[in-house]
């Protein structure tokens, strides 16, 4: 089987802090692919899903507390003219809620979105752009798992694994 072009590689990450985390997070805010990016986080309860969210929050300047929408389903962010959506499919269980909620409608509309726990509305999401999987080695250590799922996605990785350009 041949290789995979580096573009459809998945990216291994490990992150032995919170830190890490949060320079990961502001490294994939300094990608300009992410403003109409859907991304899936997966992960056990714990793993540090929201955590990665608030750090990329922050990094793209939504200011103030950043809570998991587990009971509300989706929080709504704007930083200047990005709007966000950070989903929590946790609780959900009907796809009637999907519409009721007018969740299409977000899904099709421009801006980031960002989804945890998306396999408990796997029926309804469209494909993700990028997979981030995070597992817990312990209590500071992660293994993280970045693939691609479209050609948003591909462009995403590749941000992620070149050098910054120098400013």
């Amino acid at each position: 089987m041949p290789d995979l072009p580096a573009a459809e590689r998945p990216l291994e990450l490990h992150w032995h802090c919170e830190a890490d985390t949060e320079r990961f997070a502001r490294r994939l805010a300094q990608a300009p692919q992410l403003a109409h990016a859907f991304i899936a986080l997966h992960g056990d309860l714990g793993a540090g899903k929201t955590t990665l969210v608030r750090h990329l929050l922050h990094a793209l300047g939504v200011t103030g507390r950043i809570k998991s929408p587990t009971y509300a389903v989706v929080e709504p962010y704007q930083v200047g003219n990005l709007a966000i959506w950070h989903f929590d499919f946790y609780r959900f269980s009907d796809p009637r809620e999907w519409e009721d909620a007018g969740l299409r409608d977000i899904f099709a509309s421009p801006g980031l979105k960002l989804a945890e726990w998306p396999q408990n509305a796997q029926k309804c999401l469209p494909d993700a752009d990028l997979e981030i999987e995070i597992q817990v080695d312990d209590d500071e250590n992660r293994r993280v798992t970045l693939r691609a799922g479209s050609p948003l996605g591909s462009a995403l990785l590749s941000a992620l694994t070149h050098p910054c350009p120098k400013t």
